[in-house]
């Protein structure tokens, strides 16, 4: 079992910057990809960024590339998702999320998600 908890979200300007984490614990992060996902109200969840085990390869959502950057610290047991630029589209509950194996890009194919954390984005 990975739990994970994501911290960071809250309000925001339009244009301004903040910064997600996601803390895991349980067995061991760096056997796992790591993915955030996000869910505006009333739409479907979508992929947002992932990045392999050790950070050598990062995949991004055509909406956030060049805004938002996935990053690790195995050290730290810790993911994180840097978003500058924010749109209020951007506004949605932002998930973490856990893979041993599957596609980057899609959901269904994680192991463990976290609770969520809120962003908003006010114009």
């Amino acid at each position: 079992q990975v739990q994970l908890v994501e911290s960071g979200g809250g309000l925001v300007q339009a244009g301004g910057s903040l910064m997600l984490s996601c803390a895991a614990s349980g067995r061991t992060f760096s056997d796992y990809v790591m993915g955030w996902f996000r869910q505006a109200q009333g739409k479907e969840r979508e992929f947002v960024a992932a990045i392999t085990w050790n950070g050598g390869v990062t995949w991004y959502a055509d909406s956030v590339k060049g805004r938002f950057t996935i990053s690790r610290e195995n050290a730290k047991n810790t993911a994180y998702l840097q978003m500058n630029a924010l749109k209020p589209e951007d506004t949605a509950v932002y998930y973490c999320a856990a893979q041993s194996s599957g596609r980057v890009r899609e959901g269904r194919e994680y192991d463990y998600w976290g609770q969520g954390t809120q962003v908003t984005v006010s114009s």
